[in-house]
């Protein structure tokens, strides 16, 4: 759906720049546009790699396993179906981990196999459990402690305190996702009562 939206957009917005005649500035916002994307792409290259590896050495280290460890008390109360000692409960610990650190990219491959270990064993293929909609839920509506990615993205345009926005992220982020666990459960003990 979302691509016929984009696709809707980009078509009314090049059919208007011709009834105006403003094709030219289309074509310099276009071009101006991908290069500013591409630039992007690599000011937050290095950040992810950075990030990415950081998270590597902690679970080589055996770090993620203290980090389970802690969130698993409140964890197994919003996922009661999943085993502590499951790869998707350890993967979904890592997952909240870097969400909280600001790191989201570092976290997309640990929600990815959360996802596909709680896949494996889902009776029903075609159905997402409800732990699997409530992880989807909370990585979403992740709560962010240091907006890691944020800070840099702010500090590389300039910015001279590029974490002043931290308090702010915490509230906005902490508000998202209560309220996404609080709908999720409720609506997954809707669909239990049906």
């Amino acid at each position: 759906m979302t691509n016929y939206i984009w696709a809707f957009m980009i078509i009314i917005s090049v059919l208007c720049s011709f009834f105006t005649g403003k094709t030219e500035q289309l074509s310099s916002a276009l071009l101006c546009g991908a290069e500013k994307a591409v630039q992007l792409l690599i000011k937050l290259f290095g950040a992810v790699v950075f990030w990415s590896g950081i998270m590597k050495i902690a679970e080589k280290s055996g770090l993620t396993l203290k980090l389970v460890h802690i969130l698993s008390p409140l964890l197994s109360k919003l996922f009661p179906e999943l085993d502590r000692d499951s790869e998707a409960f350890g993967s979904i610990c890592m997952n909240v981990s870097a969400n909280l650190l600001g790191i989201g990219n570092a976290a997309t491959p640990f929600g990815l196999k959360a996802m596909s270990e709680m896949q494996k064993q889902n009776q029903d293929k075609t159905t997402a459990t409800n732990s699997m909609v409530t992880f989807v839920v909370m990585n979403t509506a992740s709560m962010q402690l240091i907006p890691t990615t944020i800070g840099y993205l702010r500090q590389s345009y300039g910015s001279k305190e590029p974490f002043a926005v931290i308090p702010y992220v915490i509230a906005a982020s902490a508000c998202a996702l209560a309220v996404a666990v609080v709908l999720s459960l409720t609506f997954n003990r809707w669909s239990l009562w049906k």
